[in-house]
């Protein structure tokens, strides 16, 4: 049975299709299409496909992650609720402003990717293109997706469920084109020492992999934003969070050696050619021609509009219960008197959106995506990690409909994981300093809640106030069940 929302709240439309639907549409989106390319780079050579099978795993051990806590505390802004429940005992509301102050940055930088792409592909459709004119065409895009996510959630859940279907419809497409001129020679044969595993080649390759495999996962938990607007969370949450890593996962393999197959992987290592910039659509001309090709095309750009609409609709939750539930800044808690979605969280998305597109079109789309995990790793995934653990012990009492399997392996083989691609990510964007950045960001957030703080006398100005806001509402619903 669905949980209402608290008065003011949001409410709960949300099913298991258009949950699993939403995940999806953020995991794939434009990703694969533009960063096969990077990945092959990043291993040298079709070895590459271990990039996209260790970025699977880290997405299920981390999605068991999300599962538990997710479905033990249906909240709107996923991460920030459970920081806010496991680190209150002794930093307050540190940890979940922190984590509210990073998610408004690397959530939009995530979007940008996704534009940036979309982009790209569409300079197949129109060749003569040019960069102030893909820059212009980019941000009336995001503009456009603002407007379409100034609607009900209801609205909304249905449109990306449509989406979701033309996603699939595209990603089949291009298999389908792949595989029709299959060359095993291409896909299975490596080149000198592909996989040697006692030389320094392999890991530098993997960790520059492993962080473009990830991304290309993340989304899986999309729904978990979502969590106060979900019908039955503890039943949607995981299912619809496993369900989409394992069909993106598939989706993935697939699509990854039907295109090592099809395609001379040398040719995807000069960034200005053809295959490099459109390589879905260059498979699929040489398979169908150019009508079809251009037609799948569209298929593909809907599909990276779809992942950016999915993304910004849940990423505009992230700040709202913070900020109502006064962990952030006040104006964050608006909703529109008419349609009840947060205004200020989207126009704010939207804007840093807007930014990141045009950072990743006047720099690359490697150094855009280790810039955005870098920020993410630290007060997200690991510390989210953390308080699954702090939250087991700190309260036994919690209802977990959902609880992880064979605890506590697959969080220690994520946290591993994490710390793997942040510790390389200054390697694999030479002269950006993605650690660095992301180390500022985080202590210039430790700044601002300092000042916020002193402003609304908490702690470490104030009163240490300590709720156990799920805990106790299973305390409450066992003994209305007993008292029946």
């Amino acid at each position: 049975m669905s949980t209402p929302p608290p008065s003011g709240g949001l409410a709960r439309r949300i099913g298991l299709l258009q949950a699993t639907a939403l995940n999806m549409s953020q995991m794939v989106g434009v990703g694969p299409f533009i960063t096969i390319p990077l990945m092959v780079a990043a291993f040298g050579g079709p070895q590459a496909i271990i990039g996209w099978i260790a970025g699977a795993l880290l997405a299920l051990f981390d999605g068991l992650v999300w599962a538990e806590l997710g479905a033990a505390m249906p909240g709107a802004g996923g991460t920030y609720v459970y920081l806010r429940e496991a680190f209150q005992y002794r930093s307050g509301k540190l940890m979940p402003f922190l984590f509210v102050w990073t998610a408004i940055l690397f959530i939009p930088l995530i979007m940008s990717t996704g534009i940036v792409g979309l982009v790209q592909y569409l300079g197949y459709l129109w060749p003569s293109m040019g960069q102030t004119s893909g820059d212009l065409v980019g941000l009336a895009l995001i503009a456009l997706i603002v407007l379409l996510l100034w609607r009900r959630i209801d609205s909304v859940a249905r449109l990306a469920t449509i989406m979701w279907g033309v996603m699939l419809l595209a990603a089949g497409l291009v298999v389908i084109a792949a595989y029709s001129h299959f060359h095993a020679s291409y896909a299975f044969t490596y080149p000198h020492g592909a996989f040697n595993l006692l030389g320094g080649k392999f890991w530098t390759g993997f960790g520059a992999g492993l962080a473009v495999g990830v991304y290309d996962y993340l989304g899986y938990n999309t729904a978990a934003y979502l969590g106060s607007e979900l019908k039955n969370p503890g039943r949607t949450l995981p299912r619809s969070t496993v369900t989409a890593v394992f069909g993106v996962m598939a989706i993935y393999l697939v699509l990854q050696v039907g295109v090592l197959g099809a395609v001379d992987w040398h040719r995807m290592l000069d960034p200005n050619s053809a295959v490099y910039q459109s390589m879905a659509s260059v498979i699929l001309e040489h398979a169908f021609g150019r009508g079809p090709a251009e037609a799948v095309t569209i298929l593909i750009l809907i599909t990276a509009f779809a992942s950016v609409l999915a993304g910004l609709l849940a990423g505009s939750r992230v700040p709202f219960d913070a900020a109502r539930d006064g962990v952030f800044f006040r104006s964050f808690a608006r909703l529109h008197p008419k349609h009840g979605f947060p205004t200020f969280g989207l126009i704010t998305m939207g804007v840093i959106t807007a930014v990141g597109f045009m950072i990743g079109r006047h720099t690359d789309m490697g150094t855009l995506i280790q810039l955005l995990t870098a920020v993410m790793v630290l007060v997200q995934t690991l510390s989210q990690i953390v308080a699954l653990t702090v939250l087991r012990k700190r309260q036994p009492q919690l209802r977990r409909p959902y609880r992880m399997w064979l605890y506590p392996l697959p969080s220690v083989l994520a946290f591993a994981g994490w710390i793997y691609i942040y510790v390389c990510a200054d390697h694999n964007a030479p002269g950006r300093h993605p650690v660095e950045w992301s180390l500022a960001w985080v202590a210039l957030g430790g700044l601002a809640f300092t000042l916020w703080a002193r402003k609304e006398r908490i702690w470490p100005f104030g009163h240490k106030e300590i709720q156990e806001q799920y805990a106790a509402t299973a305390l409450d619903a066992d003994k209305e069940r007993l008292a029946a």
